[in-house]
This record gives structure tokens, C-alpha cells and sequence, in this order.
């Protein structure tokens, strides 16, 4: 998705699936801790007032509009943390799980002497 979209631009606008079926209206934003960039959103889904996290970065702003790339039974099923409080990592973890994202690069190694440690002599 766009960095440079305001989060709370987000928030009341439209959400539709893969196949422009309407799920609901985005409810709130969530930010990556350490990057503040918008990272996930709680859409309102009607069904017994229930909200559904999304990822974002696949997501697209079309005319208005927030056009999730899953199906809208994948979206429904997400799990369920409530809103207005704060995803823990775990909580993240299980939404990449389910929508089946790749959870990045992992972080670089500690900078080693790998030859020494793998049991090699420099002279």
C-alpha cells in the first residue's frame, strides 16, 4: 500500500475483497512499532459488530476504497483481538500466519569471526 497515505484517512472509508465484494468499513489503523509505518487495519464487518484485521501492505487505496487481495471468507475468519488496543507480537504473528504472509527478511547474524567458530586455523 502507499506509505505516504495518512492512516486516519483510512479510517471510515470502504473495504472490498479480491473480488469487489464489500466487507466492511475500516474501523482502526495499527502501526508498526518500530517503523510507525500503517501496518494492519480492523475492518467493521457488521457481522455481530465484529472487527477483522487485514494486512495492509498487500492492500491497495483504489478510488476511495480499500481493495483487500484475499477472499472475504479468509478476512471473516482472521482472528479476533478486539480493537482500540495494542497487537502484540504474538497477535501478529498469528495474522501473517493466516493470510499466509511472508514475515520478512530475518535479521542479520551477530558479527563473528565465523571461521574461528567453525573450527578453522588462520595459520
Amino acid at each position: 500500500m502507499q506509505t505516504d497515505i495518512d492512516p486516519r484517512n483510512l479510517i471510515g472509508r470502504k473495504a472490498f475483497d479480491r473480488n469487489g465484494t464489500k466487507i466492511g468499513t475500516v474501523d482502526e489503523v495499527y502501526l508498526d512499532d518500530a517503523t510507525g509505518v500503517p501496518e494492519w487495519a480492523a475492518i467493521r464487518t457488521g457481522l455481530f459488530s465484529r472487527d477483522a484485521f487485514v494486512p495492509l501492505e498487500p492492500s491497495e487505496l483504489v478510488e476511495g476504497a480499500l481493495r483487500i487481495p484475499f477472499d472475504r471468507a479468509l478476512i471473516k475468519d482472521a482472528p479476533d483481538f478486539g480493537v482500540g488496543r495494542h497487537l502484540s507480537p504474538e497477535q501478529e504473528l498469528q495474522l501473517y500466519h493466516h493470510y499466509g504472509l511472508d514475515l520478512g527478511v530475518p535479521p542479520p547474524l551477530p558479527d563473528h569471526d565465523f571461521g574461528r567458530l567453525a573450527g578453522t586455523d588462520d595459520g
